[in-house]
């Protein structure tokens, strides 16, 4: 019997999954979690064999919970259930020791099917968040620049970033000026933006 850990904030989603799960023969849902923070103690508390989880959770987003579990409960497989395929949460996962990816908007039977290869030790990714991976291209961003925009994306100013990287503000100026032209954005938070689901940051 495959032990299920599902963690979506919708709840009609949640219910339905985990009605659809009930269903099989070789599953039983042990716990249903509706944010972020409540995955890796509900998962402590039903030692589940593979947690479901949203990648957009309160509180704490989905990859994150799934390092945590990686940490503290190697032996739930993590798979995570995203409406938009980002290279950079592709990434991200695969850091994290993700077992699997797949699509909201893919078929019942292909996520009862990911849940039993994950559970078996295999992986799992949609073809579509692999494809956009390798079509993603490489980070234009130097490491200095990536430096100033992490500070930045932490809320820290630019003379603050100045102070902490021991550069002058007109050096942070220029740094942030560079990723945003170099990103395209709009401006420095668009940058960041691009940047975090990209996986740069």
């Amino acid at each position: 019997m495959i032990r299920v850990l599902l963690a979506e904030d919708v709840r009609i989603l949640r219910e339905a999954l985990a009605g659809l799960l009930r269903l099989e023969d070789d599953m039983e849902v042990v716990a249903e979690v509706a944010d972020g923070d409540g995955i890796v103690p509900a998962a402590l508390d039903h030692r589940p064999d593979v947690a479901v989880l949203d990648i957009e959770m309160p509180k704490m987003s989905g990859l994150d919970a799934a390092a945590e579990l990686t940490r503290r409960l190697p032996t739930c497989k993590t798979l995570i259930l995203t409406a938009v395929g980002r290279p950079g949460n592709l990434r991200r996962g695969i850091s994290a020791q993700v077992s699997g990816f797949i699509l909201k908007d893919s078929r019942p039977e292909d996520l009862v099917s990911a849940i039993r290869i994950v559970a078996a030790g295999g992986r799992v990714i949609d073809p579509q968040l692999a494809y956009a991976a390798l079509d993603a291209s490489g980070n234009p961003l130097t490491d200095r620049e990536l430096d100033v925009l992490r500070l930045t994306a932490a809320g820290a100013s630019p003379r603050e970033v100045a102070a902490r990287l021991h550069l002058t503000y007109g050096t942070v100026r220029n740094y942030l000026a560079s990723a945003v032209s170099k990103l395209s954005a709009r401006n420095r938070v668009d940058a960041i933006r691009i940047a975090t689901e990209a996986g740069w940051l």
